[in-house]
């Protein structure tokens, strides 16, 4: 399996090549030069396999330049009842006939990213060690990400993560959880601005190519592709749940999206040949990608425009993942992307209404919708008074839009996207009382937090990193790229 670029101008790399950066040099994404296909008698083969062993399976298709034996045992150390809370890792809860909650949440940090982050963890250190190199990590983080990274990494021999959020706009539990760290390898900056100036803070280092080179950055935001072949895992794992009795062979999955790399990984299952019927794009107020799936209008926010919610890990304008989707849209034609990204840039938006291209959204299986505070308390309501549980207000997005797309006979599964103790604030608006929190995470609210303010200013950003990351003697090459 070789990578190539959304925007066509890199020339093609393995998995480990392209497995410690974010952007291509092109400033494009890294995307399989084709999707592997998977038949019915394949499915059925898999279907029983342990959580670790079926992610085995699945990863080496896109990852040949790790020994089997290595991989195999990667993804072992990573998917254990000791770290997920469960041998089943990402266990399926029923709610109804064919409504169910795909529960994501039970690693380190409560949120569905430590599914994808922890493996990321044990696969750069692992190449790290191998080929003798350090790397520090730069990412931005609307809430979860941060987090699930840092503890991921934390302690790791020859990373450092340097880990941009936005001042005052996550939860104080998610605050908690990254500025309480004491690890000498952590670095958090909260920058004045939205999720979408971090974002930007980080794609403007990384085209830096000399700099990038220079002090070895890396990401581990969405944008990596590991982390996307990653959960692409927990939908065959929840496929094979929901049909494991017979009956519908097609299945819907409803996911909360902000930065589109979870319903990404969900439309590479349904190219790979997953029976899956609807892919359910549910945004909040920030309805950007609701917009386009409506409209054709790809239109990213301003800044001053971004709505702080009560679910603001989607407080995302400008969805990173977006551009992989829109090349496979395109007919994985870099120039055509490369030219609609252009637009963005010099426009602010592209239009794809009444194209062949938006045509294919339906052949896709994508729908969407948009939440907003209100429904999000009248779903952790209705999920608590009918169903005895309590979801955060990510989820409740996702179960709210999900009932707008539930059709007879045909399961639908929603991805839970945290546990409700990170969101305190809300399910106390809504409930009238505090969610319950794991016992390690009590009083998390009140340790000590160590983080740097800043400015959304690249260049300070750069003197920061270069001042914790001494600069490495090499040049600018593929692989750093």
């Amino acid at each position: 399996m070789r990578y190539l670029s959304t925007r066509g101008g890199m020339p093609p790399q393995r998995f480990t090549d392209i497995l410690l950066g974010g952007l291509a040099p092109d400033g494009g994404l890294v995307v399989p030069e084709h999707y592997p296909a998977i038949d019915e008698a394949t499915l059925e083969k898999w279907r029983a396999l342990p959580y670790a062993d079926l992610a085995f399976v699945l990863l080496r298709l896109f990852c040949d330049d790790i020994a089997d034996a290595d991989l195999h045992a990667l993804v072992r150390r990573t998917y254990t009842a000791e770290t997920f809370g469960s041998p089943d890792i990402v266990p399926l809860r029923g709610l109804e006939t064919d409504l169910h909650l795909l529960q994501l949440s039970n690693g380190p940090t409560l949120a569905f990213k430590d599914v994808a982050m922890q493996l990321l963890g044990h696969l750069f250190e692992y190449v790290l060690a191998r080929e003798g190199r350090a790397l520090n990590i730069l990412g931005a983080t609307s809430g979860d990400t941060g987090s699930a990274a840092e503890y991921a990494m934390r302690g790791r021999r020859g990373i450092r993560v340097f880990m941009l959020s936005p001042a005052d706009r996550m939860s104080p539990f998610q605050t908690a959880q990254m500025f309480s760290l004491r690890d000498e390898n952590i670095f958090n900056i909260a920058v004045d601005g939205v999720f979408d100036d971090c974002q930007d803070m980080v794609k403007a280092v990384s085209g830096d190519l000399r700099f990038k080179a220079r002090h070895a950055i890396g990401t581990v935001n969405s944008i990596n592709w590991a982390r996307v072949v990653a959960q692409v895992v927990y939908y065959f794992k929840a496929w094979f749940a929901v049909t494991a009795e017979g009956g519908a062979r097609e299945v819907s999955f409803t996911v909360p999206s902000g930065n589109f790399g979870n319903v990404l990984a969900g439309h590479i299952a349904r190219r790979m040949g997953l029976p899956i019927r609807r892919l359910v794009v549910a945004t909040n107020e920030n309805d950007v990608l609701d917009e386009f799936f409506r409209t054709g209008v790809y239109r990213p926010r301003a800044t001053a425009d971004t709505h702080q919610t009560s679910s603001p890990s989607m407080d995302i304008s400008k969805a990173s993942n977006f551009e992989r989707f829109v090349w496979d849209l395109v007919g994985q034609d870099g120039a055509r992307t490369a030219a609609l990204w252009r637009e963005v840039e010099t426009r602010g938006a592209f239009d794809l209404s009444g194209t062949p291209e938006f045509a294919r959204i339906g052949a896709f299986g994508f729908v969407s919708g948009a939440s907003n505070h209100a429904t999000r308390l009248a779903t952790i309501r209705e999920t608590e008074s009918r169903y005895g549980l309590v979801v955060d207000t990510h989820t409740a997005d996702g179960l709210a839009v999900a009932q707008r797309w539930r059709e007879p006979g045909v399961p639908m599964v929603c991805l839970e996207t945290a546990l409700p103790a990170k969101f305190a604030e809300t399910i106390r608006e809504a409930l009238g009382r505090d969610p319950g929190r794991p016992a390690a995470y009590e009083g998390i609210e009140s340790l000590a937090q160590r983080y740097t303010r800043m400015p959304a200013d690249v260049a300070m950003l750069k003197r920061y990193v270069a001042e914790r990351a001494p600069a490495v003697d090499a040049a600018p090459t593929a692989a750093a790229a």
